[in-house]
């Protein structure tokens, strides 16, 4: 529902935010359909990769979705205090770096689509990076270490390797927005920019993840997109 939601209403004028223009497909064919096209999409790339996550997350005796037996501070009230405070640390960080001299200007979608962006992003970026990728990392690693028992020591591991592709992951929007061609013409600054803001996400919803679960993991991402994409834009809107 996100998901056809996100196509159906997404704003044309976003694109010329980033500079671009709109897709053909967007102005040529009914929005409804783009939607449903778009939802579709997702739903086949996403369930198979939770699917496979879920089979992991047990392999490793992780909670796949929710701890059993947690109430609803640990699927909702943690995520929240952890990814509103992650927030401010993407501004607080954001602003470091501009001070610093760094390029990056990252535009931030428009209020209310940010909020659809902030959960769609969420869901899908925590099943493709937490929940697959993660597990992924970490299973294998897991049978390497298996004989020194060192099962924490691999899912950190899988944990700083999937926050490191999560930021990975941001370098063709980064390139987009400084036009740039390749990751090598990224300026270092903006760089680390990219690598500390979203390795800040990605290490404390793998943290939450191993505790709490994938919901728990949505959780602090989502409230963290809130105050980065949908709060501060308004806040800092002068800065």
């Amino acid at each position: 529902m996100l998901a056809l939601t996100a196509y159906v209403f997404f704003p044309l004028e976003q694109f010329l935010a980033l500079g671009q223009k709109p897709p053909a497909i967007m102005t040529t064919t009914p929005r409804w359909l783009v939607g449903l096209a778009g939802a579709g999409l997702v739903v086949a790339i996403y369930a198979p990769l939770w699917l496979a996550g879920y089979w992991l997350a047990r392999r490793l005796g992780l909670p796949p979705v929710c701890r059993e037996g947690a109430g609803w501070r640990h699927w909702l009230l943690w995520p929240l205090i952890i990814g509103l405070g992650g927030g401010v640390l993407l501004v607080v960080a954001d602003r470091v770096f501009v001070a610093a001299g760094s390029p990056l200007k990252i535009p931030h979608p428009v209020f209310p689509f940010s909020l659809i962006a902030s959960a769609s992003a969420a869901i899908g970026e925590e099943i493709l990076f937490r929940s697959f990728l993660m597990g992924l990392w970490a299973f294998l690693l897991n049978l390497l270490l298996r004989r020194w028992n060192a099962t924490r020591a691999a899912l950190w591991a899988g944990n700083v390797i999937a926050a490191l592709l999560f930021s990975a992951g941001h370098l063709p929007a980064v390139m987009l927005f400084l036009h740039v061609s390749d990751p090598h013409s990224i300026p270092i600054l903006a760089l680390a920019e990219t690598l500390v803001l979203n390795g800040i996400v990605g290490l404390a919803a793998g943290e939450r993840y191993m505790r709490d679960g994938l919901v728990a993991a949505i959780g602090i991402h989502f409230w963290a997109d809130v105050v980065w994409h949908v709060i501060w834009p308004v806040v800092g809107a002068g800065t």
